[in-house]
This record gives C-alpha cells, sequence and structure tokens, in this order.
C-alpha cells in the first residue's frame, strides 16, 4: 500500500495521477475523501465515482483513468425510529438498511428499485445496491404517485465538492429552511456535482396490511382509464399499472395479462372496506383478482425492479415519462412503430419499453411520439440500458431546452467547474 504525502488512503502500488494508468482510490473518512478529490482537482485528472457499482450502466458510459470508491462510506451511524429518520454512509447496502428498519416495521417509502436483474450483473448482486445510488440517481418505485420521488425523502448530506471543499446541507429534520433546498439539487445528479459522504433520509411506518386489486381483461386506453379513476378516487392507491397480454412475471403472477393493478395499504378493516368499494366501482365488465399481501409484494417488487422486462437483456430499455392520460396513447405508437415489450407505471405516467432491432435504440421515434403529432406534447426518455456504444451516440437523457441546459451548466461550474467528477455521464462536456 502507498500513500499520498498527507493522506492515510489505500490506492493501488502505481500511484501518482499523471503516470498511472488505471487508479482506484478507496478514502475511509471525510479527511481522505477530501484529499483524494484535491488531488485529483491539482493534477487535472478526473474521478469516476461507485459504491456498490450496480449503476455504472446508467448513465454515458465514461473511460476515465481513475476511479474514486465510496464503498467504505457505509453504515448506519443514526436511527431514531421514533423521529423517523435515518442517517447512514452512501455506500450503506439498501437491504441492510431495510433489515434494520423491518425490526421496527418501517420502510423506505419511495421504493428505491433494485434493476440488478435488468443489468444482467453477474455473480450474486444481492446486497449491492446502496443507498447513494438510490438518491444519487432518484430512483424511486411504483409508490411514488402517493409519497413522492426518493427526493422528496432526502433530508440532509454532507460530502466533498468538485473544488475538493467539504460541506453539509440540509439537516435531520422534514422542515429545514434554512438556504437552498441542495439535497433536491444532489438527488438525480448522478455524482457530477460532489461526492457524498453521509446521507440523511426520512423515513414511514410501514402499513399493516396490503392487497393489490387486478382487473383484468382491459385494453390498454381501458386500463388506464380504470387508474385514473381510482387515483382520482379517495381510496389512497399507493400502486397504479397496467401490463399488457404477453408480458413476463414472475411464476406466481404468470396468469396475470392486459390487467390494470391498484394497491392499497393501511389497516386491515380500511383496506378491506377500500377493496370492496374499487371492485364495485371498477369491476362491472372484467375480471378481478384479489392479490393479498405476499403475492402483492412480490407483485410491485416486480413492477418497481423491471422484473417484465429483464429477459429482454439484448434489448435497449426505456424508461418514459409522460402525462397519465397519454401513456395509453404512447404505448401504442411505440407497440406500432418498434419491436418492442412494454408496461404501464404510476396510473400510465411511466412507460417501461425494452425495444429490439432499432439502430438508434428507438430514440427517435419514442421522442417523436413524445412530442405528439403538434409538436408540442412534454414529457422525456431515459435509456436506462443500452449497449456502450449506443449510450455514447443516442442522449441517454431526454435534450434539455437551451435555457435549462445553460443552467444546468452554471450548476455545474459552480460546484465542479474543473469537470473532476463523473464528467460526461449526464451530457457530453459535463
Amino acid at each position: 500500500m502507498f500513500m499520498l504525502a498527507g493522506c492515510r488512503f489505500p490506492i493501488c502500488p502505481a500511484f501518482e495521477f499523471r503516470r498511472a494508468p488505471v487508479t482506484r482510490f478507496v478514502p475511509s473518512d471525510l479527511g481522505e475523501l477530501r484529499d483524494v478529490i484535491g488531488e485529483a482537482l491539482a493534477a487535472d485528472e478526473p474521478l469516476e465515482l461507485v459504491a456498490g457499482a450496480t449503476k455504472r450502466g446508467l448513465g454515458r458510459p465514461l473511460q476515465l483513468p481513475h476511479t474514486l470508491d465510496l464503498s467504505q462510506f457505509t453504515g448506519i451511524r443514526d436511527y431514531q425510529p421514533s423521529e423517523l429518520i435515518l442517517t447512514a454512509g452512501p455506500g450503506t447496502p439498501l437491504a441492510e438498511i431495510e433489515g434494520a428498519l423491518a425490526s421496527a416495521r418501517q420502510m423506505i417509502a419511495f421504493e428505491p428499485p433494485n434493476w440488478d436483474e435488468l443489468f444482467a450483473l453477474p455473480g450474486s448482486t444481492e446486497g449491492r445496491s446502496t443507498i447513494g445510488g438510490a438518491l444519487a440517481c432518484n430512483l424511486s418505485g411504483p409508490r411514488r404517485i402517493k409519497v413522492g420521488a426518493a427526493r422528496d425523502h432526502f433530508l440532509g448530506f454532507r460530502g466533498v465538492s468538485g473544488r475538493a471543499e467539504v460541506f453539509k446541507a440540509g439537516g435531520k429534520v422534514v422542515k429545514n429552511v434554512t438556504g437552498y433546498d441542495m439535497p433536491k439539487l444532489m438527488a438525480g445528479s448522478y455524482g457530477t456535482l460532489a461526492a457524498l459522504e453521509e446521507v440523511t433520509i426520512r423515513i414511514m411506518p410501514r402499513p399493516e396490511v396490503a392487497c393489490t386489486v387486478v382487473l383484468c381483461g382491459l385494453a390498454p386506453e381501458a386500463g388506464v382509464e380504470r387508474l385514473s379513476r381510482a387515483l382520482a378516487s379517495p381510496h389512497e392507491v399507493s400502486g397504479a399499472a397496467y401490463l399488457p397480454a404477453g408480458i413476463t412475471l414472475p411464476t406466481s403472477l404468470s396468469g396475470l395479462r392486459s390487467a390494470a393493478a391498484l394497491r392499497l395499504e393501511g389497516p386491515a378493516p380500511s383496506v378491506a372496506f377500500r377493496r370492496d368499494r374499487l371492485l364495485a366501482d371498477l369491476a362491472a365488465d372484467c375480471e378481478p383478482a384479489i392479490l393479498n399481501c405476499e403475492l402483492s409484494e412480490v407483485f410491485w417488487s416486480a413492477i418497481g425492479n423491471a422484473t417484465p422486462l429483464a429477459p429482454a437483456a439484448d434489448r435497449a430499455v426505456w424508461r418514459i415519462s409522460v402525462a397519465p392520460s397519454r401513456g395509453a396513447e404512447l404505448a401504442n405508437s411505440v407497440d406500432q412503430g418498434l419491436d418492442a415489450v412494454w408496461y404501464l407505471d404510476w396510473g400510465g405516467g411511466l412507460l417501461w419499453v425494452a425495444v429490439a432491432g432499432a439502430k438508434d435504440g428507438g430514440a427517435a421515434l419514442i421522442r417523436d411520439a413524445i412530442r405528439g403529432k403538434n409538436g408540442r406534447g412534454t414529457g422525456h426518455a431515459t435509456l436506462i440500458c443500452g449497449s456502450p456504444s449506443l449510450r455514447q451516440v443516442v442522449p441517454v437523457f431526454e435534450p434539455q431546452a437551451p435555457a435549462l441546459a445553460n443552467l444546468a451548466r452554471r450548476i455545474k461550474e459552480s460546484f465542479d467547474p474543473r469537470r473532476i467528477l463523473n464528467p460526461g455521464r449526464m451530457t457530453e462536456g459535463c
């Protein structure tokens, strides 16, 4: 083990920024993290940030000479069940956090997905997805329609900017009005603004029971219409998805086809009452089914983890956000123009698509469909899975309007003017 002057973090034997072809830095405390970034800044050598490394295939591909490994910033540092807050190192596996919360009947409400199967990561990947990765990519599951996105549960953090400056933001309370809401800025920045050393999130009580009402035999338009009616009702639906015919599900759920699914959670009497009301209101001309606790959990885990698309390993996988009223329309456009497998989440507002055969992964058709015939439609499409060559030439994230792109550049300049942290991960040059 070699040591940089004044630092104690482990580095590979061929250290020296300007000579080593590849170096992996593994700092173990905030001071070491600052020193690593400071040396990278001085040498003008960019760093690729990783922790669990399960999201390396998400975003534009990076080919950087140095890796900053945040996996040593792990462990739950403060957990107060009565206050509904948890502080942990960003490298803490989600499985570890979820295990600790389960003992107090609590949960991470935004349901961070596990896309290990989608990315076809080799070997056993259980426990590798981290809380820092979920927050950095602002990843939320099916419950987003009720409780908000990951950024809405991100209360505070401590880290080091691309200027090699230690800073912190937010705090351990839900309402913190001092200064800018930096956690919301960090959520979805994909490690391009700062390397985090500690994060604090809000947690929520786990529902007493859950069940899923499934309405089978519906065409996409009719299915999305039922989802919209359920979400507009007073029945507090916490999951709303549509599955077309031919979709692949876990064996225990293989009978569900052309189905609208609605999740209900809470005290047992309340769930039973709302279930019966939904069936009375929505199931008149279709085949209803009920998934109780365990099957309901398996179903929504599959929806959030994109399990129906996981067998399509050789396809380009897109995650498309539009107004819920346009979900079925967009799905039909994709179906007609591409060799695609798809399903809808978030009440029709999130379309998952796996495309085969298209040279550009379907990017042109998908983005034209989002804009619509009049060119004024809104939404955004993110390429979740694709070959490195595809992710190099196709915009992985929705191209921004000039004013918004200029704002993004100014933010990057403020935190990382020398492009030291994950340069090019989101857009070329940034």
